[in-house]
């Protein structure tokens, strides 16, 4: 009969991705990870950098590790350190690798420059202080396109957007949540934020317009956190749980919010579950707080819409997840995914593969993906303006670029905005260098000038002292 002609298995290049702990001397060793009761990931990577969220007597720090450092870390590694209460969570730009922020229990958000070298000592200046929350703030995220645009959530139930560039507010969304939110997603050109809040609704906001253009009373029907990121087409993924305390996942569709367009049930465990999304093979990758398991499934167009393809298990639970963006990842390996998994005293990096017989560069594994050059400046933006990332190709891998320094020009009520020159480069020699500090920086070379000499001739003369003792001894 012609049924029995259809295909049992479905057809995917991602159904036999594997996940491999890496060998022992690559993981990161002794590390005090945050014990702070919090649903957030505690940590973040980048290609060049991987920070976490760690224990501090008194006040809150993470600790920043160039990637290849790895092994045991030193007891005395340096610390960022600036906030009088712990942090809760941290995002690294996806604009700058060498540019972190950190959001705290003492109601602040900081942004850090971080160095290309190891610093001797702590680092406890930040590059701006963003003020504006008044309870504990424990949600940030970099807008995905716009240059310096974060945005903060906090327990007084706001949400605010900053431009780090000027260090003032842009956009404060209050009386859009009644509760506590428990995590907030842009959407890929960051026009829209999808919100999950403990008043059970899920939100999706045009923050420009300080407008809710959707949103879902109860996607699932347990009392537990739920989680909502957006996935491609506009669709929004949530993790839940049901009446039943079983652990949930639900994909969505903006223009008909009603019914759901997957619902599909997992197991009971009372972790909640941490969404990962991959744009480029549309997996999204499944970690629940506490779980020692990743689950993950690829997302189309075809029912059921949701598609399991595996999990990867270990015997040690996770405190937290770092998800290095694809273009920090190693091509020539095939890997299409990095997690960097905390334990207790540690951080062990994960690597999904999808395997391959061939050594070329696997282009239907490797689309296109977003590079690190905004796409718009925080103005554009704010007028209305979107664009979509600037993609770069992975083809010869992707090699970080060196320290750009933020900097944070504090506007001035006085200033006019000023002419629209062509983008440059911002480079270390700024023309508003003042008269009065050159002429400084210039005595100061005279009298070091005249330092050198005196201490030249000095040792000149005692060297002839030195021959006069030791003629004829030799």
């Amino acid at each position: 009969p012609p049924a029995m002609s259809r295909r049992v298995v479905r057809q995917s290049k991602f159904r036999h991705v594997f996940g491999q702990p890496v060998k022992a001397d690559q993981m990161y060793e002794d590390i005090r990870v945050s014990k702070v009761t919090c649903d957030s990931s505690f940590c973040a990577v980048n290609p060049k950098f991987v920070a976490i969220i760690v224990e501090s007597g008194g006040g809150g720090a993470f600790i920043v590790l160039p990637l290849a450092k790895t092994g045991r870390v030193d007891k005395n590694h340096p610390l960022v350190t600036g906030h009088t209460a712990p942090v809760l969570d941290i995002d690294w730009c996806p604009h700058n690798d060498n540019v972190i922020a950190s959001a705290s229990e003492d109601t602040t958000v900081m942004v850090w420059q971080i160095p290309d070298y190891v610093p001797v000592r702590n680092i406890t200046e930040p590059v701006v202080t963003l003020e504006g929350h008044s309870k504990r703030v424990s949600i940030i995220s970099w807008h995905p396109t716009a240059r310096n645009v974060l945005l903060s959530a906090g327990c007084d139930n706001l949400v605010i957007l900053w431009n780090v560039g000027t260090g003032e507010m842009l956009l404060a969304l209050d009386d859009m949540h009644t509760d506590l939110i428990y995590n907030v997603g842009w959407n890929r050109n960051g026009s829209l934020l999808v919100t999950t809040c403990k008043d059970k609704k899920v939100r999706v906001i045009d923050p420009r317009k300080q407008q809710i253009i959707a949103e879902k009373t109860k996607p699932h029907d347990g009392t537990r956190p739920i989680r909502a990121i957006f996935v491609a087409d506009g669709k929004i993924f949530t993790t839940g749980f049901s009446r039943m305390s079983e652990r949930q996942l639900g994909l969505w569709d903006l223009n008909n919010f009603e019914e759901p367009i997957a619902l599909q049930e997992m197991d009971t465990s009372n972790g909640v579950l941490l969404p990962f999304y991959d744009a480029d093979s549309s997996i999204v990758y499944l970690c629940g707080k506490g779980d020692s398991s990743i689950r993950y499934f690829e997302i189309t167009d075809e029912a059921p819409y949701v598609h399991y393809l595996n999990t990867y298990s270990s015997k040690e639970p996770q405190r937290g997840m770092g998800f290095m963006p694809k273009r920090g990842l190693d091509v020539s390996k095939c890997e299409i995914a990095r997690f960097f998994k905390l334990h207790e005293r540690k951080c062990e990096p994960i690597v999904m593969t999808v395997p391959r017989k061939s050594d070329l560069f696997q282009d239907d594994l490797y689309p296109d993906t977003p590079g690190p050059e905004p796409a718009l400046e925080a103005d554009e933006w704010l007028s209305g303006k979107d664009a979509e990332p600037i993609l770069i190709s992975l083809r010869d891998g992707y090699v970080p670029i060196k320290n750009r320094e933020l900097k944070v020009v504090k506007k001035n009520i006085l200033d006019s905005k000023p002419p629209p020159g062509p983008r440059r480069r911002q480079s270390t020699c700024d023309s508003d260098f003042s008269q009065p500090a050159l002429e400084e920086v210039l005595e100061e070379i005279r009298a070091l000038k005249e330092t050198v000499q005196a201490q030249e001739k000095r040792i000149s003369d005692l060297e002839n002292k030195l021959c006069q003792f030791t003629n004829g001894t030799d």
